[in-house]
């Protein structure tokens, strides 16, 4: 007798399957692309090192095999859940990359609540005040959201609010008030493209004949926004904000390298530059898995904005 799933449990343990060939693939990009930087023993033995001393490290950690026995052994580990030992550090990466995992999380967790809290109220202003000076300004703000870079975003706010003004620190790690500066530096673009994006989808939702049949039944205007038109607008918004979660992760390199934070962002920027292998890769896959959850979420979320939508 087969066993039939519920079509909402059918689509998730199918978008669960799609983990692994997508980890599969992430995991080839990393490997390949972390070796096209050169060679590690150089940066990690002393110059005066031996041609020996050299020949030992590389076997040590397999670098003298094949390129592609390489990969299988990686994988073969990875399956084991062994992600292997950084050179420069010689602890296992995958616990060092969940040590720093919880600032990443923290720093992008309040830009993402101040991207939605800040975000779509005033997208839906600017949408049902269209043409007015709330309207022109909340455009104008949005257009230099966008288009300021954001290393200089947060040096001028540590110039205004840490230096200038006293308000905050300047960098460091583990207060509320540390916290504020990063935050709204990792979060000024994304804001400014919610805000775009929720203005843009309600000015449409707007002009549907649903909207204007509620109007017309003489319920108020706050319900008519927000229970009938906010919630048909939110699709969109969803969508390109679950396809910038890794962006914004990948953002936070700069912003922690400014502020001093330790997160994965200094965490993978210091591999890179080190080549360390093991750490390059374990923080590549953690991250592709947050998003890849991240986005099935999204696909989740679709159902409870719009009814009609059934994953069958």
């Amino acid at each position: 007798m087969s066993l039939t799933l519920p079509p909402g449990l059918r689509f998730l343990v199918g978008r669960l399957a799609q983990l692994v060939p997508t980890l599969v693939g992430v995991s080839l990009f990393a490997f390949v692309l972390i070796r096209l930087s050169g060679d590690p023993t150089g940066l990690l033995l002393a110059p005066d090192a031996t041609e020996a001393e050299r020949m030992a490290f590389r076997h040590a950690y397999g670098l003298d095999r094949p390129v592609a026995e390489q990969y299988l052994r990686y994988v073969s580990r990875l399956a084991q859940g062994d992600f292997g030992v950084s050179f420069f550090q010689g602890e296992p990466a995958l616990r060092l990359v969940l040590e720093r995992l919880p600032a990443t999380l923290q720093l992008a967790g309040t830009a993402i609540v101040i991207v939605l809290v800040v975000g779509i109220p005033v997208g839906v202003l600017a949408a049902v005040r269209r043409g007015s000076v709330v309207d022109y300004v909340t455009l104008a703000l949005v257009a230099l959201g966008q288009s300021v870079a954001t290393f200089w975003l947060g040096l001028m706010l540590i110039i205004v609010f840490a230096v200038g003004w006293r308000l905050v620190p300047p960098s460091g790690f583990g207060t509320t008030a540390q916290l504020v500066l990063p935050a709204i530096t990792l979060a000024a673009y994304y804001l400014a493209v919610a805000t775009r994006l929720t203005r843009s989808g309600m000015l449409e939702v707007l002009a549907q004949d649903y909207v204007r049949t509620a109007r017309a039944k003489g319920i108020s205007e706050a319900l008519t926004v927000f229970r009938h038109a906010l919630r048909n607008a939110l699709i969109p918004l969803l969508t390109v904000l679950g396809l910038q979660i890794g962006e914004l992760l990948a953002g936070s390199v700069v912003t922690e390298t400014v502020f001093a934070w330790p997160g994965v962002g200094t965490l993978v920027l210091d591999s890179i530059l080190r080549r360390d292998y093991p750490l390059v890769q374990a923080v590549i896959i953690v991250l592709a898995v947050i998003y890849t959850v991240v986005n099935l979420g999204v696909d989740l979320l679709y159902a409870w904005c719009d009814p009609r939508i059934r994953y069958r």
